[in-house]
């Protein structure tokens, strides 16, 4: 569906929900329609979603039905993870992005910031890559793995908890 509204690559794509399966399956839906997530952890402050949804100003926002009543208001477009029928006619091959390249936008995640703001830290889909590179040559992750996801997905170490597994065919 992202692609289908446009979405393209370093566009950002914010997405706020609980710790479910949900979440999984829109992050990766962000980075396969080549777009940049942005975490919104469903227990911050509405003051600090409000500021994050403003400075990154996502395209589309993904969200949880439960969740769409607490979020700020955005012009960004609003799409329900939990509303299987709109996701059940999608394709379920991997899409093919023009022009995607390794030096766009894989993510911008809030740090608390030093003047009291939370700052956007951009990180390239490379140096995802690179980093999910290096931990399989050096740990070695297989099918009879699992890894458990324990981190807030607003955490920079949650990248390598989500997406180390599922590269490498562990279960998460």
């Amino acid at each position: 569906r992202l692609l289908e509204l446009g979405i393209r690559p370093d566009d950002r794509v914010a997405i706020c929900a609980d710790r479910s399966l949900d979440m999984v399956a829109g992050l990766l839906g962000i980075l396969k329609a080549g777009a940049a997530y942005v975490p919104l952890d469903p227990d911050y402050p509405h003051e600090r979603l409000a500021y994050m949804l403003e400075n990154s100003a996502p395209m589309v926002v993904l969200t949880q039905r439960a969740l769409q009543v607490s979020l700020p208001a955005t012009q960004a477009r609003t799409l329900l993870l939990d509303e299987a029928q709109g996701f059940s006619t999608q394709p379920t091959h991997n899409p093919q992005v023009e022009g995607l390249h390794a030096h766009h936008l894989a993510y911008v995640i809030y740090t608390s910031g030093s003047t009291g703001m939370p700052k956007g830290v951009m990180n390239e889909h490379g140096a995802v890559v690179n980093r999910l590179l290096w931990m399989q040559d050096e740990y070695g992750l297989s099918a009879t793995d699992a890894v458990l996801q324990k981190t807030p997905f607003s955490f920079d170490v949650s990248v390598w908890e989500f997406f180390w597994p599922l590269f490498s065919g562990a279960r998460l």
